[in-house]
């Protein structure tokens, strides 16, 4: 390779770093507000009356949980893709970048978990007791242990650079075998998405199938169209958020392999930023999904009800005041 080769290549990929990072910045700071406030929206609700009702009401405040601890890394991303450098120290970069992956994968997690219940709801109605919310409790915790040990191989495999400058996935990766880099990727893609994909598809289809069935309650009928807008929502967010990236992951290993051209390698590096994007865009999406899809969070956050709810929060607080 001589000097202009060369040069052309770092030109080559200094252009698509800043195309990275103008694409990222732009896009977490569109989402930071809406995230931040729709998921702090979403926990007060939940809290508001999770002892009134006999939903999926679990599995959303974890989500809702995990959807907040990405937003509340955002701030330091934005700063980071706008200044191209990275002062917070090696420990903090590492945090943030394993944050991203543990929200991705627990958010999939809790909505196969919700499409799941809502399922089990409408096809064994009977079945359900208050034995069933400490299951929810179990499988939560066992969820976020088996999310975070599995995402541990993103900030692992990272080489321990000097570069202050540098963070986030452009941190130079752990040397591996061909078959070792496909071993985790095949592991990541299956466990972490195919199989959560095929739970909430099957759930999907059993829901629109309970609709066939012929009943002669009203009421009945009411609950398998809200449980197949719940789990159709659970779908769609699929659609939306990760199943793009996950077509663009072993994409992006392949580029990174370097056995490939360079048309596919500079193909690669501009879209699978994208679908990183659509990734995160969940944090957003979920509330919008809690509204829609829930009467309690509307009539939570109907204005008689919101204010009702300020004012005996005023007078509590008040009250304490006094008692002070």
């Amino acid at each position: 390779m001589n000097d202009s080769d060369i040069s052309c290549n770092i030109t080559e990929l200094k252009a698509i770093r800043d195309y990275q990072h103008h694409i990222y910045a732009v896009f977490y700071t569109v989402i930071l507000v809406p995230g931040l406030i729709g998921n702090v929206l979403a926990l007060w609700v939940f809290y508001a009356y999770i002892k009134e009702t006999k939903k999926a009401v679990i599995f959303m405040i974890n989500l809702a949980i995990a959807d907040l601890l990405q937003v509340l890394s955002l701030p330091l991303r934005v700063y980071y893709y706008l200044n191209n450098s990275w002062p917070f120290g090696k420990i903090a970069c590492m945090i943030c970048f394993y944050v991203k992956y543990v929200n991705m994968y627990a958010s999939i997690f809790f909505l196969a978990c919700i499409s799941v219940r809502r399922c089990r709801l409408i096809i064994q109605p009977l079945r359900y007791s208050s034995s069933k919310r400490r299951q929810d409790r179990s499988w939560s915790l066992v969820g976020w242990l088996v999310v975070c040990l599995g995402c541990l191989p993103f900030p692992l495999l990272r080489k321990n650079y000097d570069d202050a400058k540098c963070c986030f996935a452009e941190l130079p990766m752990i040397k591996l075998s061909k078959e070792q880099g496909i071993s985790l990727v095949t592991a990541a893609e299956v466990t972490g998405f195919l199989l959560p994909l095929a739970v909430v598809v099957t759930c999907t289809w059993l829901t629109a199938a309970s609709l066939r069935e012929k009943t002669s309650v009203l009421q009945d009928t009411g609950e398998k169209h809200k449980a197949l807008k719940m789990v159709l929502s659970c779908a769609g967010v699929f659609l939306v958020c990760f199943v793009p990236y996950h077509i663009t992951f072993p994409l992006d290993f392949l580029a990174k392999s370097g056995n490939v051209s360079n048309t596919f390698r500079s193909a690669v590096r501009h879209v699978h930023p994208i679908t990183l994007c659509l990734a995160s865009l969940n944090c957003c999406l979920d509330p919008v999904m809690y509204y829609f899809t829930t009467d309690e969070f509307k009539r939570r956050l109907s204005r008689p009800e919101l204010q009702e709810s300020l004012q005996l929060q005023i007078r509590g607080s008040c009250s304490t005041n006094r008692d002070v």
